[in-house]
């Protein structure tokens, strides 16, 4: 599967459970850990949740297994590693506070389609 395969499900995954405020990154060239970054923002830790879910129902969908989540039940952030994607979904406030992004300023920001 490719990346592009992957950020695909994964943007349908996040705009299906109503991420707020989203952004990719491409990052081909500039890291070598993935291609592409994502963050999304949810209202709420049961949302942030829920996103993190529909995103590995998403990547299941499409048998697709190669993937890793960090955070726990209690998180304000979770990371959900699929290989050559990576996204964090965080409460609002943690997005706030911890602005991952700055970490992504020589890639190229994506221009996402709004649902």
């Amino acid at each position: 599967m490719t990346s592009k395969e992957i950020l695909a499900f994964t943007l349908k995954a996040i705009s299906d459970r109503h991420g707020e405020d989203t952004a990719a990154y491409d990052m081909q060239g500039h890291s070598i850990l993935a291609d592409y970054y994502v963050v999304t923002s949810a209202g709420s830790n049961r949302q942030l949740h829920a996103i993190a879910n529909a995103i590995i129902d998403e990547a299941h969908k499409v048998n697709y297994y190669d993937y890793r989540v960090e955070g726990t039940s209690e998180s304000n952030w979770l990371l959900l590693d699929l290989g050559d994607v990576v996204v964090n979904v965080f409460t609002e406030d943690a997005r706030d506070f911890y602005n991952v992004e700055k970490l992504w300023v020589n890639g190229k920001k994506l221009e996402l389609k709004e649902d």
